[in-house]
């Protein structure tokens, strides 16, 4: 029976259940002599029963707490109580590897960082005669500190025959093999001796350690397939694909070390793991030669500098000689060099790429590359000549996003606090162009004209790139279920547009429509099913993204019609959960694209400080978390191409799906706490639901007439809970607030309508004030007006302000302007009084829109923040560049023109 929290095991207490494994039960406790949280392992009464594993469970733990490596998680303690053996060991903070491995490959400054780690932390062991039997992902954590590597040698000692299944793996082949058809937990990461029962050494794990720096590069398992049998079979004769024809930017000399780890006979492999700790050190540090991609020949630039550069140098004056001559070509002869080069562009290390929107894009020429970045606090863009080892700010871009490139190269399209935008490409003032409160793309065509997207539900819309009157370009047709039109692209000549076409029926951007619309005729068809982000290429290709991959199809631009069958060209490329894929390539055959998949992020405790402590959910697309009225709980949604409503226990540390159908917008807990009132569209129209928070009850429609209410992204109850404001978006006005009242009929009644937008309406908690954000003044502003009275507004936000939050003590009013999270003490008795804004601390936001509501929410003592934080492990840092890549791509999929 597993053990209730408040269980002592010696001076332990055991606050909650962590887990599971083979060999043992997993509890977070607390040392209560030294005041510590520990983890416990308890040896389950079935294998206790047994004599010699329970003198082996001793044995091996004594061997392990002998191992002092500072990556190897620690062995306090052991102990027995009422007949329970159990282990104490170090608690650990962070995600396991196999966690990481679920957004996509790690950049290669982490695969060789953590893989040397491992290897050294393998040897010590190795040293010591013991053989960890179970190496795999998830036998890895990922700290701040580093990697730690958990469960060592608790399956077997030296000289030890290993069972075709180690005891260590027994739960989790159990959970994970339910039936023919089913892929195998971890039999990916065992060596072929293993699969054939035979005796394992320190050469066994040297193979698993290889199978698991092959997934950490490239994304993939080693050894795949569909059925346990076939991956044996892999795993005893087959030899998995090169990690450079994977991922191109893996040097070679790495791609050296995995193949020989995966050796199939174990004197084939390193001998020891301190040989492959030494291989890997050296990979890193003489980067002039091993970091350098398979594309390019070491022989040709051996010469150009020594051997002790670091690969970062190496990569910066690499790419400086390869886009110069490519540079110096397009100026002398008007044409891109006949072979292909790889480089990469790797960020500083204060750096990561922001990509709320697209983080990298190339001129039309190819001879820059603009990128967004931030250093932890602020956004900005900044341009890098391909010629130049220097990349330059952009002055006026702070804290925008979306940057598209205007025909001529000269003009830099963006989005602004929820405004299209436009600003010279050497910096100045941005020019306002047109509303834009949720972009999803735009594209600027050879007439000067800008088509874009300025939310997700509405049909593409043209504007000049002067500004003026806004037109519509595309409606969504609801009988064909469509939501929205998405990420727009004009054709050469500027006569058609290429779109991305969301679905009601559709989960995921990967099953949406890409067409082509007519601008003479209107007329509009279908060219790819499942797909999104469509680009044209002077190739005659049409290239898209669908599940992280760029697909190209041969496509005759005089017909409009796709010509052949889609290939995958380039795998691994990030995606960004609104349907974008983070590539860019120029007129001339460039490619720029960053590495990695659809983004995740953590549910994280931030204090006023700025200090974050990340919550132990699992990593996925949190948006606008908020906390039940008790604080136990957060609601959440997980953001796709529809949206599902989740709920978080926190002492539980659990992840319960509330709603199953998708497409939900909002999320927020009655003020009893009992239910979750959310919008989602039904028929093709948008309404008021709520349901009960456990999960125990079907959900309940709350608005009785059958107008389609538009969608509501923020709403937000009076704190007696009967009234509920929320936001809707009219077809041919702005966004106003409306009122359902709960005890009445239901009927919704505009409260606030005018010629601006309003967004996150949220109640002071004596319910006797409405707060929202409005661009009234020509920017997003906070502003505090009576409920159902009369009195003056007042305006709250000074230098603007978005999602704001009222604190449940009443005194403060909490907003975002841009990055920084602002404070401002308000007294409502016996009159309304507001001080200035204070600065709490400052963090990345990943929301712009102002109906998008917070993507936070605060404690009930005001002195935390539960937030939606990017995985800084996972952020991306890195744009990988191929020159000349138009060759390569003919070569793969060739369109039969001359």
């Amino acid at each position: 029976m597993p053990l209730p929290a408040g269980t002592k095991l010696g001076p332990h207490e055991i606050l909650a259940a962590a887990g599971s494994g083979g060999m043992g039960e997993v509890y977070k406790a607390r040392d209560t002599r030294l005041d510590r949280i520990v983890v416990i392992k308890v040896l389950p009464t079935h294998l206790a029963d047994r004599s010699e594993l329970r003198e082996r469970f001793d044995r091996e733990a004594k061997t392990i707490a002998s191992l002092n490596h500072p990556h190897i998680c620690v062995l306090y303690d052991i102990g027995q109580q009422d007949g329970i053996d159990y282990l104490v060991m170090e608690y650990l903070e962070g995600e396991t590897l196999a966690q990481r491995l679920m957004k996509g490959p790690l950049p290669l400054d982490q695969v060789l960082r953590y893989a040397i780690e491992i290897s050294d932390a393998l040897d010590k062991a190795h040293r010591k005669g013991i053989t960890h039997r179970d190496l795999k992902p998830g036998n890895v954590m990922l700290t701040k500190s580093g990697t730690k590597l958990l469960d060592f040698g608790l399956a077997k000692l030296k000289q030890e025959v290993a069972p075709a299944i180690p005891d260590s793996q027994l739960p989790t082949m159990k959970s994970a093999v339910t039936g023919e058809g089913t892929i195998l937990g971890t039999l990916q990461y065992m060596a072929p001796e293993q699969v054939e029962a035979k005796e394992v050494d320190a050469r066994t794990d040297i193979f698993a350690f290889g199978a698991v720096v092959y997934e950490m590069a490239t994304g993939r398992k080693a050894f795949e397939g569909k059925t346990s049998a076939s991956v044996m079979a892999k795993i005893m004769e087959a030899e998995p694909p090169s990690m450079a024809s994977l991922q191109p930017m893996t040097p070679p000399a790495l791609d050296r070390v995995v193949k020989k780890c995966l050796a199939k006979e174990p004197e084939k492999r390193w001998q020891a793991a301190s040989d492959v700790c030494d291989e890997l050190k050296w990979i890193a540090e003489v980067g002039s030669q091993a970091g350098l991609p398979a594309a390019v020949s070491l022989g040709r630039i051996r010469r150009f500098w020594p051997h002790t550069l670091s690969w970062g140098l190496a990569g910066v004056v690499l790419g400086a000689m390869i886009s110069g001559a490519v540079v110096w070509n397009l100026k002398r002869f008007g044409t891109p060099p006949q072979s292909t080069a790889r480089l990469a562009m790797v960020l500083p290390p204060n750096e990561k790429l922001e990509a709320r929107g697209n983080a990298a894009v190339l001129s039309p020429d190819g001879s820059k590359i603009l990128y967004v970045a931030s250093n932890g606090s602020r956004s900005q863009f900044y341009l890098r000549s391909m010629d130049s080892s220097d990349a330059k700010p952009i002055a006026g871009t702070e804290e925008a996003r979306s940057p598209f490139f205007s025909p001529d190269g000269k003009w830099i399209g963006l989005v602004a606090n929820g405004k299209l935008k436009k600003v010279a490409v050497t910096g100045g003032t941005p020019l306002t162009l047109s509303d834009a409160p949720n972009f999803f793309g735009a594209s600027w065509g050879p007439n000067d004209t800008i088509v874009f997207a300025p939310r997700f539900e509405s049909g593409l819309r043209q504007v000049s790139a002067s500004g003026g009157v806004v037109h519509p370009l595309t409606t969504p047709d609801q009988r064909r279920g469509e939501v929205g039109h998405q990420w727009p692209e004009f054709l050469p000549g500027g006569n058609a547009v290429l779109l991305t076409v969301a679905l009601e029926t559709a989960p995921t951007w990967d099953d949406s429509l890409i067409e082509v619309q007519l601008l003479n005729t209107g007329e509009r068809r279908v060219l790819i099913q499942g797909g999104t982000n469509p680009h044209y290429l002077a190739t005659g290709h049409l290239v898209y993204i669908h599940a992280g991959t760029v697909m190209a199809a041969p496509f005759d631009l005089n017909r409009l019609e796709v010509t052949g069958p889609a290939v995958p060209v380039i795998e691994g490329v990030a995606e960004r959960s609104i349907g974008f894929g983070q590539f860019s390539v120029s007129r001339l055959g460039s490619l720029a694209y960053i590495p990695g998949t659809t983004e995740a992020n953590q549910l994280v405790w931030i204090d006023r400080n700025g200090s974050s402590q990340t919550l132990p959910a699992p990593p996925r697309i949190y948006v606008q978390p908020r906390l039940s009225p008790d604080g136990r709980r957060i609601a959440v949604r997980i953001a796709q191409l529809n949206c599902d409503t989740m709920v978080y226990d926190i002492a539980r540390e659990s992840l319960t799906r509330l709603t199953l159908d998708g497409d939900n917008h909002s999320a927020i807990w009655t003020p009893d706490g009992k239910r979750i009132t959310y919008a989602s569209r039904k028929k093709d129209a948008y309404h008021l639901f709520w349901k009960p928070a456990d999960g125990s009850g079907p959900e309940e429609r709350l608005t009785k007439n059958e107008d389609n209410l538009g969608p509501t992204s923020t709403m937000a109850w009076s704190p007696d809970g009967k009234v509920l404001a929320f936001i809707e978006a009219g077809p041919q006005s702005g966004r106003g607030i409306w009122l359902l009242r709960a005890d009445g009929d239901r009927m919704p009644q505009p409260l606030l309508q005018d010629a601006f937008n309003q967004g996150s309406p949220f109640f002071s908690p004596d319910g006797h004030w409405l707060g929202y954000v409005s661009d009234q003044s020509g920017r997003n502003e906070v502003y505090i007006q009576p409920f159902a009275g009369p009195g003056a507004k007042w305006q709250i936000s000074t230098e603007g302000g978005t999602e704001p939050v009222w604190t449940r003590n009443g005194r403060e009013i909490i907003y975002r302007a841009g990055n920084k999270m602002m404070a401002v003490e308000v007294t409502s008795q016996p009159a309304f009084t507001a001080s200035k804004p204070k600065l709490i601390f400052e963090t990345v936001s990943n929301y712009i829109d102002i109906s998008a509501g917070a993507d936070y929410d605060v404690s009930a003592d005001g002195q935390r923040f539960v937030m939606v934080k990017e995985d800084e492990q996972a952020a991306p840092t890195q744009i990988n560049v191929v020159l000349n890549w138009f060759e390569e791509l003919k070569q793969k999929v060739p369109t039969g023109k001359k």
